[in-house]
């Protein structure tokens, strides 16, 4: 099967950053599907794990963390899917990745495919769809908490892959006032067209452009990339009590600065369930197959914002670039092969 791969951590602008390569059709067992790749997104993690993890000496290293494809084999164990059915997922982290024609999943963490999108607008909701859902409900467990009334979320970084899906969740199924950090004019447009109630400058001292709203402190912040860069206005901003999500790889997290304020400190990576087989792994077919269904009543849109073309090394490489400008804006998508 035709797949891109690595075999060195390199920077992307080397011409063997990502390569195309031959590599066995996997075989499904136990609760696996064989997907037919149709389309899949790119994401800060594929980048990451590009720059930072040696693969093993003469097995190319697999990336990918989004997909949308067709069930054509089964596994043994499997009673969620069938051969034939339409599928989308994030995968896990410490398998081989989704850029390639034939993938491997557990169905545990797959929903059935949105019947109003295409291969490549679905391939762009999975990863982030499932990172903000979690978040949201079960880090910060927004609807669970005793709210003020009027109460408000800030969402750092609402332009990007989770914050787009996040401000449309949260405007759908909370109360919540919501708040998104977007600098450029296209992307403070884009935040408010899914549904943000004001948005903020984050290249600005966030305090301050918070006060400025006048709706009170906001009791939940859901930073989704520049924690460390942002961390005092963080502080200052969130009311006492309050909770924080962090996403993103801060070098350094001094968070002493809360405990005057007993706010707490929740991580979210999407990858934990998968990662130690936890017993509710299953809540991520259950939340995509939400979604999905969200979708298809019109209630929630697709973050597609940019097709590249088919999955090739080239066009990956030009994904991974314009990831690691940190200036994306929605989710960037290949399909085909």
């Amino acid at each position: 099967m035709r797949a891109v791969a690595y075999t060195e951590p390199l920077s992307i602008d080397h011409e063997t950053a990502l390569i195309d390569v031959d590599l066995p059709k996997p075989t499904p067992i136990g609760r696996d599907l064989l997907v037919e790749i149709k389309a899949v997104s790119v994401n800060p993690v594929d980048t990451k794990v590009r720059r930072g993890v040696k693969p093993e000496p003469g097995t190319p290293k697999i990336l990918g963390w989004d997909a949308a494809g067709i069930v054509v084999a089964t596994g043994p164990e499997v009673s969620l899917f069938k051969v034939g059915d339409d599928v989308f997922y994030a995968g896990a982290i410490d398998r081989p990745g989704t850029n390639a024609e034939y993938h491997l999943v557990d169905e545990r963490i797959v929903g059935p495919k949105p019947t109003s999108l295409d291969f490549a607008e679905a391939a762009a909701l999975p990863l982030t769809a499932i990172t903000a859902w979690e978040a949201l409900f079960d880090r910060l467990r927004v609807n669970d908490r005793q709210k003020r009334k009027g109460d408000a979320i800030l969402i750092i970084g609402g332009a990007g892959g989770v914050g787009s899906i996040a401000i449309q969740l949260a405007r759908l199924l909370t109360d919540l006032t919501i708040i998104a950090t977007a600098s450029r004019p296209e992307t403070q447009e884009w935040c408010r067209d899914l549904g943000a109630h004001y948005v903020v400058n984050h290249n600005v001292p966030l305090a301050a452009e918070v006060a400025k709203l006048g709706i009170g402190a906001p009791s939940f912040v859901f930073s989704t990339t520049g924690t460390e860069e942002h961390l005092a206005d963080i502080v200052e901003l969130i009311a006492p009590q309050g909770h924080l999500c962090v996403i993103d790889d801060a070098k350094t997290l001094d968070v002493m600065a809360f405990k005057r304020k007993c706010v707490a400190l929740h991580w979210e990576l999407m990858f934990t369930r998968s990662l130690f087989h936890t017993p509710d792994m299953f809540a991520q077919h259950e939340l995509l197959s939400e979604v999905s269904r969200l979708v298809d009543a019109g209630k929630i849109r697709t973050t597609l914002n940019q097709t590249l073309g088919p999955i090739t090394a080239v066009n990956l490489r030009k994904a991974h670039a314009l990831i690691e400008t940190g200036r994306t804006k929605g989710k960037i998508v290949l399909a085909g092969f």
